[in-house]
């Protein structure tokens, strides 16, 4: 995956009341640990999966985050809640 994206209806939404983090998809939510909200706030199409690391890595103290990112977008491409918007 090259420069991944939300599906199309899916959003991020932060809930206040139960204080978590939400995909919302057309077939209902997805809970997200904060971890998973930061990297799929950065898969807007527009950032390559590198682009991704980079960003996270400067919040996170220049941490290695690759294979974390990875999973959680593999993870969200199996479901397909995340896709290629090079593709």
């Amino acid at each position: 995956m090259t420069r991944p994206c939300l599906a199309t209806g899916a959003r991020l939404r932060y809930d206040e009341v139960r204080e978590e983090h939400l995909l919302l998809v057309p077939e209902g939510a997805v809970r997200l640990n904060r971890t998973a909200a930061e990297v799929l706030e950065l898969c807007d199409g527009e950032r390559s999966l590198d682009e991704i690391v980079g960003a996270l890595s400067v919040r996170y103290a220049r941490a290695d985050l690759r294979d974390d990112v990875r999973r959680v977008v593999d993870a969200m491409a199996a479901r397909g809640l995340v896709v290629d918007a090079a593709a």
